[in-house]
């Protein structure tokens, strides 16, 4: 492992600095998953009364070590902090409680668990990672053996304790007599790396070098060769089965699910292992993972509910057998399942959530292959993982992910998403925790929608919606992507210049229709599969105030658009019986799309004999429509205050006298 310190950081803060090598650790992926870890820093201050005391700044629970801030860190005074190891037993709530009181900022987030740990290590900076290398070895037969050779001497292992006050205890207890100059770190079994240092290069770079050390080992060895396989050929079958899994899911916790394939070489490999579950099923890789993934995964083969019902027996009897335990809210589907032949299956009720049991499961499923090829994986017994699952302060973790946007979990399809109304559709959707497919012809898609592509909020596909198997191919991928379809938004157009009847060219009146007619029926036509499995399904065409007011010139236009507003009126009465709902937006004079080219805007006014400002302004209330306010109706119909409202056709005109 690379370290990536710079000597020219421009740091010189204490803290700044614990910020500075908290992102270094945080976005390596195999030290540590999102909210997982923990960093530190002991500094000096001057109290009220003019007196030194020493504060620890530690990991505030929850926090993501790759996107730390100084006020992600929680200040705690260390003196009073250190006499809690005087005490024979501390409650974990007691411990959050009497914590709090020794912050220096009331409003500093809650401290992590293992502050304690951190406060008794007579080190200025202390970093605790769960390298995959590090806890793979640790889970298997003689990994203790081997750590040691690898590691040296200079290196304090401490068996698996409890997190919290029992781990902090334990260590305590075994260091009471050491001199900690002769060590540079500590093992923490079936939980992780922890080291030390007088300033924080020395600390980070600690942490690198052992884990290149192990990594280095596992090479030689070989151990760290994994099965790599292409992913296989998905029929229609797949797909409808791959988004029912997703509904049942939803179904059964009450809120929309994402789910998501991975296809990758890796995932596909090891699906394809016939013995993949039974080494997943063996438990995570750290117990910290289970709060996330649960302990196991499910099998899936294409029957959705006889998976989600094995896994609901197996996990309910798991529960019985282990005591039950404090669990705020229990929902008996699993988080993850290998689909053999096929990859790795994630789920989450929300973006960010899917993203990290992703990353979970692409490091357990590497990490179960370096096992096995070392000897055997074997991570903690079942009742300590269970016993971390209850956890109260645990579960605290679960809940401060909790969803709260309208759309978290709903997957939308926008059609001309490049520019304009669709655009702005896109962004909305994305700002509201939707997941959005966003499909155009125009190939700046990628750059419009850069960052939310990064950010894995927005799937950008070109598509000719004229084209069936382009459509068709779009829907799959996103079904894969994101586990199906809630909403489609069906927007793409495009205006022709305007012409009177007797001008109108074939190929002009062939290329309306073909768009702003036919277009749309192909994309509901590929969408239906996908929408009759949707939560809360919905269509939200986007017609014309041109459909009960036409103009003169723009024959081509306003036909496809009155046909496309006939083809909604149908789709309304054939799909409300599936619950799928289908609702016409008739916007007006909203300039600032792709549709109104300076020429076609002047023509449009010169038609009328007004100016162009005039012309935008051509409505009772004088007001200009744009493209966000078309996106705010978009999103309103997709929500609760249309949920029983289908088969309507609303304009968005400022009020159109010829309307009326």
């Amino acid at each position: 492992m690379r370290s990536l310190w710079r000597d020219d950081h421009g740091f010189s803060d204490d803290l700044d600095l614990r910020v500075y090598t908290s992102r270094l650790l945080g976005q390596e992926s195999s030290l540590v998953i999102y909210g997982g870890g923990n960093t530190s820093v002991k500094k000096s201050r001057t109290n009220i009364y003019g007196e030194e005391e020493m504060v620890l700044f530690v990991k505030g629970s929850g926090q993501d070590l790759a996107t730390m801030e100084p006020f992600g860190f929680s200040p705690l005074l260390l003196k009073p902090l250190l006499r809690f190891l005087e005490l024979p037993k501390l409650d974990e709530q007691e411990l959050l409680l009497e914590s709090r009181r020794l912050l220096v900022d009331p409003n500093a987030p809650n401290p992590s668990v293992e502050a304690l740990m951190h406060g008794l290590i007579p080190y200025k900076y202390v970093d605790h990672t769960h390298p995959d290398v590090i806890v793979t070895l640790s889970n298997i037969q003689n990994g203790e053996e081997i750590l040691k050779r690898i590691l040296g001497d200079r290196v304090l292992f401490i068996p698996y304790e409890h997190p919290g006050f029992d781990l902090a205890q334990k260590i305590f207890q075994r260091s009471k007599d050491i001199d900690w100059k002769c060590y540079d770190g500590m093992i923490l079994l079936g939980h992780g790396l922890v080291t030390f240092g007088e300033n924080a290069k020395e600390s980070y770079e600690k942490t690198i070098n052992m884990v290149t050390r192990a990594e280095d080992h596992l090479d030689q060895a070989k151990g760290r060769q994994v099965a790599t396989s292409d992913s296989k050929s998905m029929d229609q079958a797949g797909f409808i089965s791959f988004v029912e899994l997703r509904r049942e899911i939803s179904k059964r916790k009450g809120e929309p699910f994402f789910l998501r394939l991975n296809q990758s070489p890796e995932a596909c490999g090891f699906s394809q292992n016939a013995k993949a579950l039974e080494f997943a099923e063996r438990g995570p890789l750290t117990p910290d993972h289970v709060s996330h993934t649960k302990i196991r995964p499910a099998g899936f083969h294409g029957k959705p509910q006889e998976a989600l019902d094995a896994f609901e027996t197996w996990y309910l009897a798991y529960l019985k057998r282990n005591g039950g335990g404090d669990i705020q809210s229990v929902d008996c589907f699993p988080r993850w399942c290998i689909w053999p032949q096929k990859g790795t299956i994630s789920a989450g009720e929300t973006l960010r959530k899917l993203s990290i049991v992703e990353k979970i499961v692409e490091r357990t499923v590497l990490n179960i292959q370096w096992a096995e090829n070392m000897d055997q994986w074997r991570p903690l017994p079942e009742k300590e993982i269970f016993a971390v699952e209850t956890w109260s302060l645990q579960q605290s973790k679960v809940r401060h992910l909790k969803s709260k946007d309208e759309f978290d979990g709903r997957v939308i399809a926008v059609t001309g998403a490049a520019s304009g109304i669709g655009r702005r559709c896109v962004e909305m959707f994305v700002e509201k925790g939707a997941a959005v497919l966003a499909l155009d012809v125009d190939r700046t898609l990628d750059q419009v929608f850069e960052k939310a592509i990064d950010e894995g909020k927005v799937l950008a596909i070109n598509c000719d919606i004229t084209d069936s198997q382009s459509i068709e191919g779009a829907f799959q991928r996103g079904a894969l992507q994101f586990g199906g379809l809630d909403i489609l938004v069906s927007n793409a157009g495009v205006f022709p210049a305007s012409c009177k009847i007797e001008d109108i060219s074939e190929e002009s009146w062939s290329r309306s229709l073909s768009i702003n007619l036919t277009g749309h029926q192909k994309c509901l036509t590929h969408a239906i599969p996908f929408l009759k499995r949707g939560w809360e399904p919905s269509v939200i065409i986007i017609g014309s105030k041109n459909v009960p007011a036409p103009g003169p010139g723009a024959a081509a236009y306003s036909v496809a658009k009155a046909g496309l507003t006939q083809l909604a009126r149908v789709a309304a009465m054939e799909l409300g019986p599936l619950g799928i709902r289908v609702n016409v937006i008739h916007p007006n004079a909203v300039f600032d799309t792709a549709l109104w080219t300076p020429e076609v805007l002047s023509n449009r006014a010169k038609s009328y004999g007004m100016s162009v400002d005039e012309y935008k302004r051509n409505n009772l209330l004088k007001v200009e429509v744009t493209s966000t306010d078309v996106a705010r109706m978009v999103l309103s119909m997709a929500g609760a205050t249309f949920a029983k409202t289908t088969a309507a056709q609303v304009p968005i005109d400022g009020g159109n006298d010829r309307v009326l």
